[in-house]
Formats: structure tokens, sequence, C-alpha cells
């Protein structure tokens, strides 16, 4: 049917319009309520992720928990029962928090440059707190201690100076060395029985060595990373 001049161009019921008739909301960037927009040259918009966000808050309760599990270790000179098991129950609620946050910024799309840097800070600095705390109470041997916090610190570093040249991915070694220092030190933490003290002293052996092991992983695969970007 033929429209009288100036008559707007009707809309069916699908929601599409007579062709040459422009939509509203054409060539802007609108958002709607999931948080995308169609933009001018037909490119999806992505609003801008915000700050405060479950797994951000998660992130930083893990960080604020550390001093919190390093006051209540150290209690009546780290001896009361008691606290010990305080102390293992917030370094187990700090641990889970690093599981929960990771995976809901992945599944939610909630991942920040502010996650990015301060999500592995968090994780050093819970383990580092532990590690140091056992070892001034004289529980874990300093040796151990300063070698994981070596590897720690020195892969971190390295990490962001191979940064611009790619991403190296975490490995299942590294997930296993996670795995093993969360668990050695949790039951390191937990007044248990003398009894108890040879499968975790294994633990941290055990933990020591994967440590060690990916960490040199690590470096081989940033020292290929790199030379590939310069040839």
């Amino acid at each position: 049917m033929t429209q009288p001049p100036g008559s707007a161009a009707p809309s069916s019921a699908d929601g599409t319009g007579t062709p040459g008739a422009a939509p509203s909301g054409a060539g802007s960037s609108g958002v709607g309520s999931s948080g995308t927009g169609t933009s001018g040259d037909g490119t999806t918009a992505r609003a801008p992720v915000p700050l405060v966000n479950i797994a951000n808050a998660l992130t930083v309760v893990r960080l604020i928990l550390v001093p919190v599990f390093l006051a209540v270790l150290f209690v009546d000179g780290g001896h009361a029962p008691a606290y010990r098991w305080l102390a293992f129950g917030v370094f187990a609620l700090a641990s889970l928090t690093d599981s929960f946050d990771g995976e809901f910024a992945r599944r939610w799309g909630l991942v920040t440059d502010f996650g990015k840097i301060a999500d592995p800070i968090a994780d050093k600095a819970l383990v580092g707190a532990a590690l140091v705390g056992l070892s001034m109470l004289g529980e874990l041997a300093w040796w151990v201690t300063i070698v994981i916090a070596v590897r720690e610190l020195g892969i971190t570093a390295m990490r962001f100076w191979v940064l611009r040249h790619g991403v190296i991915p975490a490995s299942r070694g590294g997930k296993l060395k996670t795995v093993l220092q969360t668990l050695a030190l949790g039951l390191a933490i937990m007044p248990l029985p003398a009894v108890a003290q040879p499968v975790v002293a294994t633990l941290f052996l055990l933990a020591v060595v994967v440590t060690v092991v990916t960490g040199l992983d690590y470096v081989a695969q940033a020292v290929r990373l790199r030379r590939a970007a310069t040839t």
C-alpha cells in the first residue's frame, strides 16, 4: 500500500521495518540492560566493567584477611590451640576467595586491570605471610620460606617483564604447586599432634620441588617468548 507523503513507515510485528526506514537509535552506541549495544559501524560495544564488583571484592577481602591471619597466628606466641584453629580458619577462608574471584571474573565478564594486578599480589601476600609466620615461630625452616618466596616473587616479576611480548599461561604444574603449598601450610597451621609432622614435612618437600621445577619451566617459556618476539 502506498503511503501518503510525510507519513511514517509502519513496523511489522516481528520488529522489522519497511526498507529505507531508519530504526530508533540507529547510528548510536546505545547500551541496553545486557551492557552491550550496537555502534553505527555494526560492531558490538561493551559497557566498561565496573571496578566495584564481586570478583574484586573477594580479592580485597583476601588482602584484608592477611594481617588478620598473622595477628591470630601469633596470639600467645602461637601456642594457643584455639587460636591456631582460628588462624587456620582465616587462612582457609582467604584461600577459598582465591578460588572464586578468578572464576567469577571469567564467568561473568568482570575482568579489570585492578583485578589483574591485585589478585596475584593477594595470593603472594597470603602464602608469604603464612611462610614467614611459621618460620618466625620456629615451625618451618627458613630455607623453605626463602626458596618459595624467591620463586613466587621472581616469576611474578618475570610475567610483567614479558607481558608486552605475550602471556605465559598457568600450567598444570603451577596449579599442582598451589595445591601442595596451600595443603602443606594449612596442615602446618593446625595444632596437630607430633605424629603428623612427618606428613607435613613431606608435603613441604614436595611443594618445594614442584615450586622450583615449575619456576624453571616458566623461565624457559619466558626466554622462548622473548626470543620469538625479537626475531
